[in-house]
């Protein structure tokens, strides 16, 4: 298996690029119901996820109750260690509740396999990162075209979808460049470009502007409020009050539980 960092940087095919891509290849049908976007995008009921830390358990999630229907733009909020990480990982199907009702665009997390898991996250979720994430060895379009190669779109068609898309994020000007040419903001913009690109129910945004100046800060969350103005279900993770005053609704978590909710 080929590895991002050990490819060279003109003679791989793309598709050999991203190796932790690979257990999203499967065909739609290896999961029930793929149709439409449900109305309710994430429906939890006393969550609970309980790691073993050698003999002690940590209780990272304690009877979590959340509901996010499409088209919402919430903001997720707590100092280290209440458990911020644990509901990310959940909600981009990373992981699996111990215990409690844990549903993801209608399905039960705890019921999926790992293959139906990896399915979800390339079809269903767009991850926006706090440190990019790009490889550097791709162009712009490349990067953005990446996930569609792992769901089967013709390079005709990634390439249409791509330079689309970087017109979207304002980046038409730079398909060619590679990351390293390209400003702090502008390799934000393609990550957003990217994680648009499967056309996913929700947007998972991880500290989008923690390596961003004010400014340019700015500029990134003019650009997903305006893709939430799109009808996009957005979830923005930020320890920042002024971000998260972007988000129509709050949820604030403390030692595992949910501390605050303003909707």
């Amino acid at each position: 298996m080929v590895s991002a960092a050990n490819v060279a940087q003109d003679s791989v095919p793309i598709f050999r690029i991203a190796s932790d891509f690979v257990h999203s290849m499967k065909p739609p049908s290896t999961i029930s119901g793929f149709g439409s976007s449900p109305t309710t995008v994430v429906e939890w009921s006393d969550v609970h996820k309980t790691y073993r830390m050698g003999d002690e358990k940590v209780h990272a999630l304690n009877g979590v109750d959340w509901t996010i229907r499409q088209g919402e733009y919430w903001a997720v909020m707590g100092p280290s260690g209440s458990g911020k990480s644990t509901l990310l990982n959940l909600l981009g199907c990373l992981d699996r509740p111990s215990r409690g009702r844990c549903r993801m665009f209608g399905h039960e997390l705890r019921e999926l396999s790992d293959d139906q898991l990896s399915e979800l996250r390339l079809r269903r979720l767009g991850f926006i990162f706090q440190s990019f994430n790009l490889i550097p060895q791709l162009t712009v379009c490349e990067n953005i075209e990446l996930p569609l190669f792992y769901m089967g779109e013709t390079a005709r068609a990634a390439g249409e979808r791509a330079r689309a898309l970087a017109v979207e994020v304002g980046l038409a000007d730079r398909l060619q460049h590679r990351p390293t040419e390209l400003s702090g903001g502008q390799q934000q913009r393609v990550a957003v470009a990217r994680a648009l690109a499967a056309d996913p129910w929700l947007l998972l945004a991880d500290e989008p502007t923690g390596n961003l100046d004010t400014a340019t800060s700015a500029q990134i969350m003019e650009l997903l409020d305006g893709l939430h103005a799109q009808g996009r279900t957005v979830v923005l993770v930020t320890h920042e009050d002024q971000i998260a005053s972007h988000a129509k609704s709050a949820l604030h978590m403390l030692d595992g539980r949910i501390d605050k909710l303003i909707v």
